[in-house]
């Protein structure tokens, strides 16, 4: 019971110190983030450390996002209930699990299968709402189960993702990492006279691939 316990510490001080008193104020942001086990989406041996302001490695030459960065893309996002959420790149399936908590339903794809099959697995023992995996180029999008009210791209892109963007309903909001010689996350907004974008933060991710793994 103490690791359980120890877990439960870690992840409420995470919540209160590097979400909530950096300007994460969003109520039921907060909550997803109090509630999803971060511990069982990185390598077990970093215990408690699971909960520090630190992105770590997955393996494959990806990561696991600092809290504080995906908390920051998740509430830009402003995820209503009824939202139905794509994701590109699964990853961990930790930030999938967050997205969850937030929206009716998420659509998440990974390029790569062995992140794909281990992230099915644990999401597989956490109760989460309703969320759809696809092996695939996340690239793309997923066209057959667009439109998407709320898009988010786990991993840096070079130009404007406009397949996603097609893939948005108007007013719908898509959050992106972008490199134009230095990293920034964006958020795109979908208007009636075309799209907004804002910059957000700079950030640091792993570049987006594209195609077949």
């Amino acid at each position: 019971m103490e690791g359980i316990v120890d877990y439960k510490i870690a992840r409420k001080r995470m919540v209160n110190e590097q979400l909530f008193n950096r300007g994460i104020t969003d109520r039921r942001v907060l909550k997803a983030f109090l509630t999803v086990p971060r511990h069982l989406f990185v390598d077990p041996g970093l215990g408690s450390k699971a909960y520090d302001d630190s992105s770590f490695p997955i393996g494959y030459s990806q990561t696991i996002s600092q809290p504080y960065t995906i908390a920051l893309m998740v509430q830009a996002l402003q995820i209503a209930e009824n939202d139905r959420v794509l994701e590109i790149g699964t990853g961990s399936g930790y930030q999938t699990a967050i997205l969850s908590l937030l929206a009716k339903e998420v659509f998440s794809i990974e390029r790569l299968k062995v992140l794909f099959e281990k992230a099915s697995k644990i999401l597989g023992t956490l109760k989460t709402g309703r969320i759809n995996l696809k092996l695939g180029d996340g690239s793309l999008g997923w066209q057959s189960r667009a439109p998407f009210d709320r898009i988010i791209v786990s991993a840096s892109m070079k130009e404007k993702p406009v397949e996603l963007l097609n893939q948005l309903t108007d007013g719908g909001r898509l959050v992106a990492p972008i490199y134009r010689g230095t990293e920034n996350i964006f958020l795109f907004t979908k208007e009636q006279n075309g799209i907004s974008q804002t910059k957000i933060a700079k950030c640091s991710f792993v570049p987006l691939k594209r195609g077949e793994a």
